[in-house]
């Protein structure tokens, strides 16, 4: 039920956005905590921003706090040098360091579409590209980052203000402040009021229950406080970009489901234009993929927007993977040996070329935990989970089985680690495989020699001396250990002897018993 409502809400906002007098299209940053050059565009109302820890999802919510002048708010509350502060001492050694930043929107506005930059060079200053009597356009801004009164000082602050002030006012909550929670929360409400006291700023919410107690919000749950502070400031918010980090934080799946359910409803009454930040599967399933922004940060630093997905772990979590059947396995090596594997059962069973997907990067002992994730989210019907030869009888392939129910668990050939086997495989099939490798047959057996004479004498496993062994003759051939792996993987598969057979009957039930599924 809850999914109907959610697809009738997204084409319900898709139809509304051009409607909406103001809305951010787009952000770029460059030079600012580690970015080099990013653009995120926002197609849909309600975005969700997803990405693992310093991928700059949080960075990307500051800057868009930054696009607009708020009436309501302080002269420097939402400003480039109030969200990214830097530490600059007049003495001292330490010091943030201070480039060129540019943080760039573009904006649709009821006077049409306006370009924007904030830019730091000795100061902070805004252009609108050279367009004279241009203004930074107004609007209402909410930036929620953590849940309030989340540390020992504020709790006290609270307290402090309450015994200074002779009076304390009572603000109850209004009608659609209690509907929006009320819709998340499982509870039933008397009365919920804001206390302020004096003339402090901080103000402390009150809770009656119909039938049970009333307590402050020093004694909400973290979650139910944080639906409670979200209700009291955008239930009545109109023609405002909310922006919200984290807004899972200390929320129940179920009350995430329903705390986006009610964000977009109100995007659609209110004409509210909603960011937020997520490491949850649940938020980003709240919204169409369109709405979706992965961030990610390679190898070298840059921080990019990549297109969903990075892997199948994460097509899994979230999005959908139904259509397509996924071998999980464990490392770079596992994955070429799979792939040559899947060759050939695509092949025999004529499958398309999308039908399965070879996914890697994770230890064996993660394997029960990502069955348990993939059950939880309805996931589990279209994975085939893939070990090396030295998981048989371990305590991991033990654990996957149970969480894996009635899903094959498949093990890759040989007893050890799968460069074992490979290196095995190249002794043996030495003639066979010189061609393909495009080296002189004695030349890669005396590689092989060599890697044989200096690696068995050494210490440590016979996995560990396989993979060195593996890794030295792919630098002589000017490969990779996995374009090696793959290689051997394809030659032992057209022989119906070879110890990779069972592995690909193996795969070609589990193919079989999905198309039936």
């Amino acid at each position: 039920m809850i999914e109907e409502r959610l697809q009738n809400l997204w084409e319900q906002l898709r139809g509304r956005r051009p409607h909406m007098p103001h809305f951010l299209e787009a952000v770029r940053l460059e030079g600012i905590r580690g970015i080099s050059d990013l653009r995120v565009e926002f197609a849909y109302p309600v975005s969700v921003i997803a990405g693992e820890n310093a991928s700059g999802k949080s960075t990307v919510l500051f800057a868009a706090a930054c696009a607009y002048a708020v009436p309501e708010a302080g002269p420097r509350t939402f400003v480039p040098s109030t969200l990214f502060p830097s530490f600059r001492p007049k003495q001292g050694r330490l010091s943030d360091s201070a480039g060129p930043v540019v943080i760039e929107y573009d904006h649709k506005t009821p006077e049409g579409r306006l370009p924007m930059m904030w830019r730091f060079g000795k100061g902070w200053n805004r252009s609108f590209r050279g367009r004279k009597g241009a203004r930074q356009p107004q609007r209402s801004v909410y930036l929620r980052t953590l849940a309030n009164l989340s540390n020992p000082s504020e709790v006290r602050g609270i307290l402090s203000a309450s015994r200074r002030a002779d009076t304390a006012v009572e603000t109850p909550l209004t009608p659609s402040q209690i509907e929006f929670a009320q819709q998340i929360l499982p509870f039933r409400y008397a009365e919920v009021v804001d206390l302020s006291f004096g003339t402090s700023d901080r103000s402390l919410l009150f809770a009656e229950h119909r039938n049970g107690p009333a307590y402050s919000e020093l004694h909400m749950a973290a979650g139910e406080r944080s639906v409670f502070r979200l209700a009291q400031e955008i239930a009545q918010a109109r023609d405002a970009l909310i922006l919200i980090d984290e807004i899972e934080a200390g929320l129940h799946p179920w009350v995430q489901q329903m705390l986006m359910l009610q964000l977009q409803q109100v995007a659609i009454r209110n004409d509210l234009q909603i960011i937020v930040t997520t490491h949850s599967p649940v938020i980003l399933d709240s919204v169409p993929p369109d709405a979706r922004i992965f961030l990610a940060r390679d190898r070298d630093g840059r921080v990019h927007v990549q297109p969903p997905y990075r892997d199948i772990v994460q097509d899994a979590l979230y999005g959908r993977s139904s259509d397509t059947l996924n071998v999980l396995c464990e490392d770079e090596v596992a994955e070429a040996i799979l792939l040559a594997v899947t060759g050939e059962v695509s092949r025999d069973l004529r499958l398309q070329g999308k039908s399965l997907r070879i996914g890697r990067d994770t230890g064996a002992g993660d394997f029960p935990v990502h069955a348990r994730a993939f059950r939880k989210f309805g996931q589990l019907d279209s994975f085939v989970f893939a070990l090396d030869g030295d998981q048989r009888s371990s305590r991991a392939a033990e654990l996957l089985q149970k969480e894996a129910g009635e899903r094959p668990v498949l093990f890759l050939p040989g007893d050890g680690a799968p460069e074992l086997w490979v290196w095995d495989e190249l002794g043996s099939r030495n003639e066979e495989l010189s061609n393909t490798l495009r080296v002189d047959p004695a030349s890669l057996a005396s590689q092989i020699a060599r890697s044989n004479a200096l690696y068995d004498a050494s210490s440590g496993t016979s996995s560990e001396i396989a993979k060195s062994k593996l890794r030295s003759l792919a630098d002589y051939l000017e490969r990779t250990p996995a374009e090696v792996s793959r290689i051997v993987a394809s030659a032992a598969a057209d022989d119906p002897a070879s110890a990779i057979q069972p592995l690909i009957e193996a795969l070609k039930d589990a193919v079989s018993s999905w198309r039936q599924a």
